[in-house]
C-alpha cells in the first residue's frame, strides 16, 4: 500500500486548579459510580467527581462537554484544561450524544439560528456559525454546508436531511480552500498532496483549489478495492493471509457468538475454508459487495484497540475504517471478511460466514 504524504500537520473558580498542558486526563468513577471527575496520568485528581449525563469523554485533551446537576437541574457546556466554560447554550448533539473533540477542536450550535461553529481548545470561536452543517476537523480540515434547508423525515422520529446549499472545505481559521467539495465519507483527510496539476494515482480523488493547486485525497473505497486485488486475491497462500491479519480475528461461531483468538490459531483452523470463500471473488458470477463500516467499540475493547477511538470511544472511521466485503450466496446465506485500515495497511480482522461453521 502506498504511504500517504501528509502536508497538513496541524477562570473559573480555584476549586479548578488546572494547568495548561498537554497531559491528557482520564476519566474516573466516585465511589458510588453516580459522578464522572478526571485524573492525570500519575493518578493526581484534577476535577473532582461531579459530572453526569452528557458528560461522555473518558479522555481529556483540550475541551469537552460536561453536565452536573445545580440546584436540582441541568447545567451543560463546554469545559476547557484551564478551566473555562464556554457554549452554556450551544451543545451540538448528534444522535442523542454530544460532540467530541478532534485534534482540540469541538462543534458548537446556536440554536437561535440553527447555524453551527466551532470552538478551539481554548474555548474560543475560530469558526462563527453561520454554516447548517460542519463535520469533525481531521488534519486540519472541516467539510462545511451552508445555505441549506433543514426538511424533517415525515416518519415523524426526529431525523430530517440537507436539501440544497453549497458545500466548502475549509481550516480551522475559516479559510475556505475549496468551493463545491462535495461530502465523501471515503476520503482520507490525512493523506492530503498539493501539486500543479491532478494527480494520476488512480486511487486519489482531485480537486482544484481556491490558491491554484490541486489537492488531491487517497479514496478509502479505491484504494481498498486496489489493494485487496494486488494483495489478496492473487495470493490466497496461508502464508499471506497471516501476513494481512490482524493480531487477533473475531469470529461467529453457533452457538457462542463472537470469540476472538490469535491469527494464527484461526488462520491455521480454518484456512482451508476461508482459502475457498475468498477465492469467490475470483470468479465471474460471485455476487459480492464491499461496504465501509466503523469498528464495533463493544467488541474491540483494551488498549490495543485505543487507537481506534477518539476519546468518547467512538470509532475513529474517518482514519481507521472497516471495510466489509459481504459475498451473497446463492442459499440466501452471506459471508462477510472484515479488514481494518491501520498504520500497517488493511489487515483482516473479523469472519463470520453464513452456510458453514467456523472451528
Amino acid at each position: 500500500m502506498k504511504k500517504s504524504i501528509i502536508l497538513y500537520t496541524l477562570f473559573f473558580t480555584t476549586s479548578f486548579l488546572f494547568a495548561q498542558n498537554k497531559d491528557t486526563w482520564i476519566s474516573f468513577w466516585d465511589k458510588d459510580t453516580t459522578h464522572i471527575g478526571f485524573k492525570d496520568k500519575s493518578g493526581k485528581v484534577k476535577i473532582e467527581p461531579k459530572f453526569m449525563g452528557l458528560t461522555s469523554a473518558n479522555k481529556f485533551d483540550d475541551i469537552i462537554v460536561v453536565s452536573e446537576e445545580v440546584n436540582e437541574s441541568w447545567k451543560s457546556y463546554y469545559l476547557t484544561k484551564s478551566g473555562k466554560i464556554t457554549g452554556r447554550d450551544s451543545l451540538y448533539v448528534f444522535d442523542n450524544g454530544p460532540d467530541c473533540e478532534n485534534e482540540g477542536f469541538i462543534r458548537f450550535k446556536d440554536y437561535k439560528t440553527d447555524k453551527m461553529g466551532l470552538f478551539n481548545g481554548e474555548g474560543k470561536i475560530v469558526i462563527p456559525a453561520e454554516y447548517s452543517d460542519l463535520t469533525r476537523v481531521r488534519n486540519g480540515m472541516i467539510i462545511a454546508l451552508k445555505g441549506a434547508v433543514k426538511i424533517m423525515d415525515p416518519g415523524g422520529d426526529g431525523h430530517f436531511y440537507w436539501s440544497g446549499g453549497k458545500e466548502y472545505l475549509l481550516d480551522t481559521s475559516n479559510k475556505i480552500l475549496i468551493e463545491n467539495f462535495g461530502y465523501n465519507d471515503e476520503i482520507n483527510f490525512y493523506s492530503l498532496q498539493k501539486s500543479k496539476e491532478p494527480s494520476k494515482d488512480e486511487i486519489r480523488d482531485n480537486f482544484p483549489a481556491i490558491d491554484g493547486q490541486y489537492y488531491s485525497f487517497i479514496n478509502f473505497d479505491k484504494e481498498f478495492k486496489s489493494w485487496l486485488k494486488n494483495n489478496i486475491i492473487t495470493d490466497l497462500s496461508k502464508d499471506n493471509l497471516l501476513r494481512f491479519s490482524y493480531n487477533k480475528i473475531t469470529y461467529w461461531k453457533e452457538p457462542n457468538g463472537w470469540i476472538s483468538e490469535s491469527k494464527a490459531t484461526f488462520i491455521n483452523k480454518n484456512y482451508k475454508l476461508i482459502k475457498a470463500k475468498l477465492a469467490e471473488l475470483n470468479t465471474k458470477n460471485c455476487d459480492y459487495n464491499v461496504f465501509s463500516e466503523s469498528l464495533n467499540q463493544f467488541i474491540y475493547e483494551g488498549k490495543e484497540f485505543e487507537e481506534y477511538f477518539n476519546n468518547c470511544n467512538q470509532s475513529k472511521d474517518w482514519k481507521y475504517p472497516v471495510k466489509n466485503i459481504v459475498i451473497s450466496n446463492k442459499n440466501e446465506k452471506q459471508d462477510h471478511f472484515e479488514f481494518l485500515r491501520t498504520e500497517n495497511g488493511y489487515q483482516l480482522i473479523s469472519v463470520s460466514v453464513g452456510k458453514d461453521n467456523l472451528k
